[in-house]
């Protein structure tokens, strides 16, 4: 059987769906960004990501919810591999080349990096935590990874309250504004790890990066 519980079969799949193809079109027009890999691989990353997700709102199947956790841990590890190698790259376009000539090259790709930073790590967490949506359709009750408050303080909510990818993204977009937990707590050590993965990306990429090619735009 693949009955799920009222709060996982309640939210559909366009939020994360939508954030996904939000950033496709950002790097579209962002002029000039440093990238590692082919723009075409970023389609088709977004293509197997979206796929199961239009399944799952479909059909509701569980085998389709593991298939999804799978492709996205998959992408978040891809992520970080090719987000360390554009960072890499433009930091040595600002110690080894006049940052002058790339400053707009700089700051677009600033933002690619930003933005699909907390998309990435958004969709993550939203799987991560306590065996994210899949889990939850088998039935298991597993402890949470993140405290939201509204689990803190049930008074406030309705019982039933569940976590959906928008609490999510908006964690992933305090983590990379702030550099810090706001009203969320990690609980887990991979939680913690994550979040701390997160802040140091976003730090190096507007503290470094983005700042630099503002300091030298004419």
């Amino acid at each position: 059987m693949n009955e799920r519980p009222q709060a996982v079969r309640d939210e559909p799949r366009w939020a994360p769906a939508l954030a996904i193809l939000v950033v496709l079109g950002l790097l579209a027009v962002l002029p000039h960004h440093v990238q590692v890999m082919p723009v075409w691989v970023s389609y088709v990353v977004a293509l197997v990501v979206i796929v199961p997700m239009i399944v799952v709102t479909l059909t509701a199947n569980t085998l389709w919810m593991r298939i999804e956790r799978a492709v996205i841990m998959l992408l978040g590890a891809a992520y970080i591999a090719n987000t360390a190698a554009e960072l890499a790259d433009m930091i040595g376009i600002i110690t080894l080349h006049p940052p002058e000539t790339r400053a707009v090259s700089l700051l677009s790709s600033s933002l690619a990096i930003w933005v699909t930073n907390v998309l990435t790590f958004s969709l993550l967490y939203w799987q991560v935590d306590g065996g994210g949506p899949s889990s939850l359709a088998s039935g298991a009750t597993p402890k949470p990874d993140w405290l939201f408050p509204q689990a803190a303080a049930p008074e406030v909510t309705s019982p039933d309250w569940q976590p959906l990818f928008l609490d999510y993204l908006f964690l992933g977009y305090n983590t990379a504004t702030a550099f810090s937990p706001t009203d969320v707590l990690p609980l887990t050590r991979r939680a913690k790890m994550l979040m701390m993965l997160e802040s140091t990306i976003s730090l190096l990429t507007l503290v470094i990066v983005a700042a630099r090619a503002v300091n030298v735009l004419p």
